[in-house]
């Protein structure tokens, strides 16, 4: 006798949405306390403003915000929802979950429910695990959120890092599909690498000595080594890439959209250059404007991407998130439909 499993099917994303916090912070408030400037800023990331949120603006309120909106373009109710994934590295406690508050809020404190940590790759690692769990037939609708406080973990006065990160939160609904929307996930891990972005600069010396008390850790903060996340981006993370436009079978002249993870903007000119996006192709550039939102930046880029472009509702879409880890995640996905 041998186990009836159902039928594998296909996923797609249903619908996206987001939320940015209120407060908009531009350069000229950040590069006095790092003896900064505007153009150098520009010139090494392409930020040119940030958002912060509130203390009103909490992980779990950006995360309702952004789900809500997603469920609104669905035409979804939360009950129709059987799984929550959410993707976070800046939620301030182990347990419980910051997933398991969040769907109680939502108002649905019976379904499955939990967090991963792939920090700027967690939307993408969501994506896979949500597509996955719909086509196995293990769940229905699954709600995919990336939401991230980072200024709580940025040190103002670090002049490596102070003008990169910020807030918000995006969220997808990966439903069921009649044809496959959702390509197969490329990804993996450069782990002995991992000590290249902590969220701890004692982080190394804890490990190492593990009789220290995590109390003598402080605060965290984020600490990274940019010139070789620069390098490891661009040389390694672009291939990632390719794979994952061969795994899907589809050229990059096909593709509607590039949404690669809003780390830095010469980052992505360059990934695009390695994979060979066609001047056709729609590059998100959210960067610019909202800063790097790890977990949240990929959604949050695509939502802003299709209000720009409404034509880019129903085509296809390479993602691309990678972070500290060292982690990766690439996938080719159908972009929603108009709501």
């Amino acid at each position: 006798m041998s186990i009836k499993l159902p039928a594998i099917g296909n996923s797609q994303i249903l619908s996206v949405g987001s939320y940015r916090p209120k407060r908009l912070v531009p350069n000229s408030e950040i590069v006095d306390r790092i003896e900064s400037n505007d153009e150098w800023i520009q010139q090494r990331t392409g930020i040119q403003s940030r958002r912060f949120a509130g203390a009103d603006e909490t992980v779990i309120s950006m995360a309702q915000a952004a789900c809500e909106s997603a469920l609104k373009r669905a035409k979804l109710k939360i009950e129709d929802v059987d799984t929550l994934i959410l993707a976070t590295i800046s939620y301030p406690f182990q347990a419980p979950s910051a997933a398991t508050e969040l769907i109680n809020v939502l108002g649905n404190p019976k379904a499955a429910a939990f967090d991963i940590s792939a920090a700027c790759a967690g939307f993408c690692y969501g994506v896979a695990m949500a597509s996955d769990l719909v086509r196995a037939g293990t769940s229905k609708n699954v709600l995919v959120v990336g939401v991230e406080k980072l200024s709580d973990f940025t040190d103002p006065d670090d002049r490596a890092t102070a003008f990169i990160f910020a807030d918000g939160a995006g969220a997808v609904i990966i439903g069921q599909s009649q044809e496959p929307c959702i390509g197969p996930a490329v990804w993996g891990s450069d782990a002995d690498a991992r000590d290249a972005i902590v969220l701890s600069p004692a982080y190394t010396e804890f490990r190492n000595s593990p009789d220290k008390g995590v109390a003598e850790l402080g605060w965290p903060n984020i600490s990274q080594q940019g010139q070789t996340v620069y390098r490891w981006a661009v040389f390694t993370v672009s291939k990632v890439g390719i794979k994952a436009l061969e795994a899907a079978g589809v050229r990059p002249d096909e593709l509607g959209a590039f949404i690669p993870h809003q780390a830095n903007m010469r980052i992505i000119e360059s990934m695009a250059k390695e994979i060979k996006i066609p001047e056709s192709v729609v590059i998100a550039d959210d960067i610019r404007v909202n800063g790097n939102t790890s977990a949240a930046s990929i959604p949050l880029a695509m939502d802003v991407l299709l209000e720009q472009h409404p034509e880019l509702h129903g085509t296809l879409a390479l993602l691309i998130g990678y972070g500290a880890g060292l982690v990766y995640a690439a996938q080719v996905v159908q972009l929603p439909p108009k709501p």
